[in-house]
């Protein structure tokens, strides 16, 4: 039999931490380990703000040596959607150099066990914690988010998303025994007897392909459910945000190799101007998994195409909220104009089509009108963005031209009941910052139909006038059958629409939340408890997190004797 691996002292460090995060993946309660607010950090030995700050300034203009084999070029070129241009240059690396080099580590490291590498796992993660403020920085000038949500969304809440990947991993690998002894009774003859060992084997090399818009917060889970998988894993940035992703290596890297592994377990590599590396990347040989957020286009080329590696995607959707009737008119309208407004509708979770009755909807207020209801929203978005200085905290910057020339085409497309402006950034006069639009568009009309089924990414949503709610079950079950969603949302004091509604996400597979008001939006979902994506529309092939999301990333051989 294999004798088990000796302990790793990590194992100690981080073992409650696991055994807390397995618990609330059981549970599904509240709980993170990292704290989300900006002042809990600094007293413990990380970087406090003005530390962290610094911290970032410093890596501008700079040439960032990861030390990595292979690396046969310099590249960068990254310019913050708030003006700045970071200056930095990363590897760029020659496959034929590195994935060897990166394959040669995973023995020790698949060899170590299921324990040792959550506990190392954690380990990166709590030393990236310690740099939330500098990390934040990263995400804020690569993506355009404010700097509240890219310390959050960007920090704590992404590295909470890769803990979760880890427990899950290690849930599932451990799921079996490392060993058994069998034995079957052969009557008067002496039983068959044979010793099992049982060991999680990783498939291969990773290539996680990165976003623009949440670089750690959609590439956390993949990440580290590779690497607890005992799988090494090749860091392929989006152009526009390498950095966050790329002092994520730096920090996975120096772990590694700190805990007795290679560090090679974890490389980045840049990419020239107009190289389309990830395409060639996912065809190599090596490359056994692929975890990629972006165009559907892209996503289905892989799916189709990387037919050696088991491929993870995020896509495009068309996410919707279904307006019946509400005991909290308020409420929802607050509701709403927060999901519509915050990070310029730039999060892949963000409604965009409203379906609301043309002849109106019930409400604590009395009946409202489906132009009442739109022009309230309209409203409650002015409100909510009418000063600036607000404005800019929830809007961010928009990340791209692209998000720009959407929304700018957005106003042709329909009778406008808010429309956009352009809002001023006194920190940043080079920022792109505009408040959303909403668009007034006819359910029953096919011009309309070739707008509102597609996604428009970005500060654009469309008031679908519908005839009935039964009509605006049956949009909402065509929408998410023929174009996915990320997220759908219903308001109704109606248990029969209600039921209606829960039944089409059922059958199509789509996270639904009801008469949300208050603190918590359909564009937010919370680690340990809340699923984001199904893997069971279009809008994306996995769900983070759950089984499905690591059990494909290694497979268990079994030795008899």
């Amino acid at each position: 039999m294999v004798a088990e691996p000796p302990t790793h002292p990590l194992v100690a460090t981080h073992r409650p931490t696991l055994d807390r995060a397995l618990e609330a993946i059981a549970t599904r309660a509240y709980w993170s380990p990292y704290p989300e607010h900006p002042k809990a950090y600094g007293d413990d030995g990380s970087l406090d703000a003005a530390a962290g700050k610094a911290a970032f300034d410093a890596l501008t203009g700079t040439r960032l040596d990861l030390g990595q084999p292979g690396t046969d070029d310099w590249t960068g070129g990254e310019i913050s959607p708030y003006g700045i241009e970071l200056g930095v240059t990363y590897p760029h690396a020659d496959p034929d150099v590195l994935l060897p080099a990166m394959k040669a580590g995973q023995r020790a490291w698949r060899d170590a066990g299921p324990e040792v590498r959550a506990a190392v796992c954690l380990e990166i993660l709590a030393r990236i914690n310690a740099r939330t403020h500098e990390f934040a920085h990263a995400v804020m000038h690569t993506s355009g988010q404010a700097f509240l949500m890219a310390f959050q969304a960007g920090g704590p809440h992404a590295q909470d998303r890769g803990l979760e990947a880890v427990a899950y991993a290690y849930a599932e690998q451990t799921r079996t025994p490392a060993s058994a002894d069998w034995s079957k009774p052969q009557g008067k003859r002496d039983p068959l007897v044979l010793t099992k060992e049982f060991t999680a084997v990783p498939r291969g090399i990773a290539l996680l392909i990165g976003c623009n818009t949440f670089p750690t917060w959609n590439g956390y889970p993949g990440l580290f459910a590779s690497l607890a998988t005992g799988n090494a894993v090749l860091v392929k940035p989006h152009p526009r945000a390498v950095l966050p992703l790329a002092l994520t290596v730096s920090v996975a890297r120096e772990t590694l190799a700190e805990a007795g592994f290679d560090a090679n377990l974890v490389a980045l590599t840049g990419e020239r101007p107009g190289e389309g590396s990830a395409k060639a990347l996912a065809l190599r040989p090596e490359i056994r998994i692929v975890d990629y957020t972006g165009s559907t286009a892209f996503g289905d080329w892989l799916e189709t195409n990387a037919r050696q590696a088991q491929v993870y995607t995020e896509k495009a959707g068309v996410n919707t909220v279904l307006v019946d009737s509400t005991d909290d008119y308020r409420g929802m309208l607050a509701n709403l104009a927060f999901s519509l407004s915050l990070y310029s509708g730039q999060m892949c979770t963000t409604p965009q089509n409203l379906l609301i009755p043309r002849d109106g909807i019930t409400t604590d207020q009395g009946p409202r009108s489906y132009d009442e209801v739109v022009a309230d929203l309209a409203g409650a978005v002015g409100g909510l963005l009418g000063d600036d200085t607000r404005a800019n905290a929830l809007l961010g910057a928009l990340v791209n031209p692209d998000v720009k020339a959407r929304l700018e085409a957005a106003a042709g497309l329909g009778e406008v009941a808010l429309a956009s402006r352009e809002v001023t950034n006194p920190e940043f006069p080079d920022a792109v910052v505009r408040t959303p639009v909403i668009v007034k568009l006819d359910g029953a009309k096919p011009d309309d139909e070739a707008a509102y089924m597609s996604e428009c990414f970005g500060p654009v949503s469309f008031a679908v006038a519908v005839d009935s709610a039964a009509d605006a079950v049956e949009l909402l079950r065509r929408t998410v059958r023929d174009k996915g969603a990320m997220t759908v949302g219903a308001y109704t004091t109606s248990a029969e629409v209600g039921e209606a509604v829960r039944e089409v996400c059922l059958e199509e597979a789509a996270q639904l939340s009801l008469n949300l008001v208050g603190g918590v939006y359909v564009n937010q979902t919370a680690a340990f408890s809340d699923f984001h994506g199904s893997g069971g529309n279009p809008a994306a092939n996995a769900a983070l997190c759950d089984g499905a999301f690591v059990a494909g990333r290694f497979r268990v051989i079994e030795v008899r004797r």
